[in-house]
C-alpha cells in the first residue's frame, strides 16, 4: 500500500463520482459474457416417448451487462474536459504509469491525449475498477 501524496490541489471530479464508475466497472467485469449459451435451450424427457422443449430469453445478467456499460460510457462522455482528464490520470496512477507525486503531470499529459473516445479506452481495460481505486487511494481522495 502506498502512501497517500500531499497534494497542494484540488480533484475537479468528486471522488464519489469516481467511486460510482468504480462500482459499475466491477457490476460490468461480474457480469457473464454475452457469447454465454448453456442454459438457454433444453429439451425435457418426460417419459421416453415424450419430449417438451424448455427455453428462457438468457440471463438477466446479460441484459445488465450491456446497460451497465451504456450508463457508464455516457458517464464518462458527460464528464468535461478537467475530469476527463483526471479520470484517465487517476487509472495511470493506479497502473502504477505514474507515481501519486506526478498526478498533475498524469493530468496534464491525459488532456493532451484527451479525444472523443476516452470511454472507449476506459472500457476496454479488464481492470479499470481496480486501477480507479487504486488510484483515488495513492492520491488520498
Amino acid at each position: 500500500m502506498q502512501k497517500p501524496v500531499e497534494r497542494e490541489w484540488e480533484l475537479t471530479i468528486d471522488p464519489d463520482t469516481v467511486r460510482l464508475f468504480i462500482l459499475k466497472a466491477k457490476a460490468i467485469s461480474a457480469a457473464v459474457n454475452d457469447d454465454y449459451n448453456d442454459g438457454s435451450e433444453h429439451e425435457i424427457e418426460l417419459d421416453d416417448q415424450n419430449h417438451d422443449g424448455h427455453h428462457h430469453d438468457g440471463l438477466a445478467e446479460e441484459e445488465s451487462e450491456d446497460l451497465t456499460s451504456e450508463e457508464l460510457r455516457e458517464l464518462i462522455d458527460d464528464l468535461n474536459v478537467d475530469e476527463t482528464a483526471e479520470l484517465v490520470a487517476l487509472v495511470w496512477v493506479g497502473r502504477g504509469d505514474y507515481d501519486p507525486a506526478e498526478f498533475q503531470e498524469a493530468v496534464a499529459d491525459a488532456r493532451q491525449r484527451s479525444n472523443k473516445r476516452t470511454a472507449t479506452y476506459l472500457l476496454g481495460m479488464p481492470t479499470l475498477a481496480d486501477w480507479l481505486e487504486e488510484g483515488l487511494e495513492a492520491i488520498g481522495a
